[in-house]
């Protein structure tokens, strides 16, 4: 019984936050005929407001919106990119925040590219591992033993989460110190839609972080086999 607790407490440590950022921004994801327009012409003009004159905007694959920091290209999703919805217009203004904190050299626009090679280097290692470990432990001589395999993988899991962890802070100003002030003093909104634009800009803050957190249900799932 205590086991069946402990792997339903796991799951929900795991899967938790990251069916709550994907319930949250379909949630409001429904067409709102008030709005003036998509989160693309959102985002086009908030480049244009405040003068990213080498932003561009562009659709990229569903679920993926990001600021390309090399290309200088804010990439949303085809939902939020048409969208008229408030997750379309909270994600797009989230990545644009993206975009002003970069092109204005702020030092919190450093963490991302500070860490998140980091993130993805610990990610494909823990990949690397995951498969790679039996034919390491033969090269090296060393007694193959599923426990220490799970530690190590699990180890390099856990450091791409606390990676991402160390990025939140820049995730945190895209959403409440830029994107959050940005709709709200702009009138873009209605007051009561507040709210809800809150509850989306925290599920965008904490996107990266839930799904390094998923990635390591992967090695579990693995190491039942």
């Amino acid at each position: 019984m205590l086991w069946i607790l402990a792997i339903l407490l796991f799951l929900a440590l795991i899967c938790g936050p990251h069916l709550w950022v994907k319930f949250t921004l379909k949630r409001y994801s429904g067409t709102r005929d008030y709005l003036p327009g998509s989160g693309g012409e959102l985002a086009q003009h908030l480049i244009r407001r405040f003068e990213l004159h080498d932003v561009t905007v562009e659709t990229t694959q569903e679920g993926h919106d990001h600021f390309d920091i090399q290309q200088h290209k804010v990439r949303l999703s085809p939902s939020v990119f048409s969208g008229q919805s408030l997750t379309a217009v909270a994600v797009a203004s989230h990545e644009v925040s993206h975009a002003i904190a970069h092109e204005r050299q702020e030092k919190i626009a450093r963490l991302r590219v500070r860490y998140l090679p980091k993130a993805v280097f610990l990610q494909r290692l823990a990949g690397g591992l995951l498969i790679g470990w039996p034919l390491l432990s033969i090269v090296l001589h060393i007694p193959y033993a599923v426990a220490i395999h799970a530690l190590v993988v699990g180890l390099s899991g856990i450091l791409a989460v606390l990676v991402q962890v160390a990025i939140l802070p820049e995730e945190w100003d895209a959403s409440f110190n830029k994107a959050l002030p940005i709709l709200e003093k702009g009138g873009y909104l209605p007051n009561e839609d507040l709210p809800k634009i809150k509850r989306i800009l925290f599920a965008c803050a904490m996107t990266y972080v839930t799904a390094a957190l998923l990635r390591m249900l992967f090695v579990w799932r693995w190491f039942k086999r």
